[in-house]
């Protein structure tokens, strides 16, 4: 058996998803990328069950699944969903030190990772989730 091309490939598609979304958050550098990415994960991982996190985490490339369970602390209970803005401000306020993070960072994000999941699974897996959750990755069209 073959090693899946998903994780033989897994740094160039995760350096792929940084500048996309560096251009799309216009941020100079992916270090601040990394930080803006971090932001909104953490605030959207807040709000889900264990089974929920791992589940999302398992429908995203290898590395950024792996990001967004980054430095997690599992036993910690969901927090409720709040409104889009409140979501924002909450993300732009993860590491204030380093966050670079525009009024439109959920949106920016969920735009730049929805070009580099597997769309069918990516939808499927948010199906499964709360409204509220699959709201948080809602894109204009």
């Amino acid at each position: 058996m073959t090693v899946p091309p998903e994780f033989v490939h897994a740094s160039r598609d995760f350096d792929r998803f940084l500048l996309d979304a560096r251009e799309t958050l216009g941020h100079a550098t992916t270090h601040q990328t990394w930080y803006s990415v971090l932001g909104v994960f953490v605030t959207f991982r807040a709000r889900l069950s264990v089974p929920q996190a791992v589940a999302f985490a398992q429908a995203l490339p290898p590395l950024l699944g792996a990001m967004f369970l980054f430095e997690w602390d599992p036993t910690q209970e969901p927090r409720p969903f709040t409104p889009r803005a409140e979501l924002a401000r909450e993300a732009k306020a993860f590491r204030i030190e380093h966050s670079f993070l525009p009024d439109s960072a959920i949106e920016d994000v969920a735009a730049a990772l929805r070009r580099h999941v597997d769309r069918r699974e990516f939808e499927r897996l948010l199906a499964e989730l709360p409204p509220e959750a699959q709201a948080f990755w809602a894109v204009a069209e």
